[in-house]
């Protein structure tokens, strides 16, 4: 799975939500700095390329639609992250946020029960 611009990731999270969607449709979901027309035809036209969408043609015009789901793209996305960012390592990263102070020690609590009960159920 190839790594997508911000715009392209933009795009996919709008069709992710129509689920399908004319490029007319995803222009009006665009809320900062809408691109042209054609622009925007280019962008989905290269997810497409990189297997991200596919579309139905209707005459002239297509309607696309996500062939990645978006939980697919966010295990990806989440494992390159920890790869990158914390050394494979997801103490790290929750040290990280701990540190930064984007997790409560309620919301630690919450996911060390969730370890807890998948290894019981083991």
């Amino acid at each position: 799975m190839q790594k997508l611009t911000n715009k392209e990731e933009e795009i996919m999270h709008i069709l992710w939500k129509l689920k399908k969607a004319f490029v007319k449709e995803v222009m009006t979901q665009i809320t900062e700095e809408q691109p042209h027309y054609n622009t925007l035809s280019t962008i989905v036209r290269n997810l497409e390329e990189k297997g991200f969408v596919s579309h139905n043609a209707f005459g002239n015009t297509h309607q696309y639609y996500p062939i990645v789901s978006l939980e697919d793209y966010r295990k990806r996305f989440m494992n390159t992250a920890i790869d990158n960012y914390f050394n494979s390592s997801y103490k790290n990263m929750v040290s990280h946020f701990a540190k930064e102070e984007k997790i409560s020690a309620a919301e630690l609590r919450e996911i060390l029960a969730m370890i807890e009960s998948k290894q019981e159920e083991k």
